[in-house]
């Protein structure tokens, strides 16, 4: 419960940002209402913002990290998501991570995909309800 506790506040005040196809950028943030450019593409669908980076909320090197993104997006690519988008999540102090926006995985096998990469929670919905994180 503490590790909850002490990230929970981190998670919600990211902002996660969406690389949109034509340029520019829609923002995620949790518990508020989903962008209508994103509401468009998700239809009803699962979605999920899902990192590889600093696996067991750990920071790691560059390497690191970029190997474990590359994991992942193995992993997504294999269960065939309907939207696959670069991401971004920023918090304070302008820190980043890379993440991908993800629209067509079950719920049960994204997080199942998030455990195996060794992630604490994501940033998750289905349809059109309000982006909630989901903790592993």
């Amino acid at each position: 419960m503490a590790l909850v506790n002490a990230h929970d506040t981190a998670y919600r005040r990211t902002d996660y940002r969406v690389r949109l196809p034509r340029g520019g950028h829609a923002s995620i943030r949790v518990d508020a209402p989903l962008p209508p450019e994103l509401s468009a593409v998700i239809g009803e669908a699962c979605w999920a913002i899902i990192t590889g980076w600093n696996p067991g909320s750990v920071r790691q090197s560059p390497e690191v990290n970029r190997a474990a993104q590359r994991r992942l997006l193995g992993l997504l690519k294999a269960a065939s998501p309907s939207v696959l988008w670069p991401s971004v999540g920023v918090g304070n102090q302008l820190w980043r991570e890379a993440s991908l926006f993800v629209v067509g995985i079950d719920a049960w096998r994204i997080l199942a995909i998030a455990e195996a990469c060794g992630q604490h929670a994501i940033v998750c919905g289905k349809g059109k309800a309000r982006p909630a994180l989901a903790w592993l």
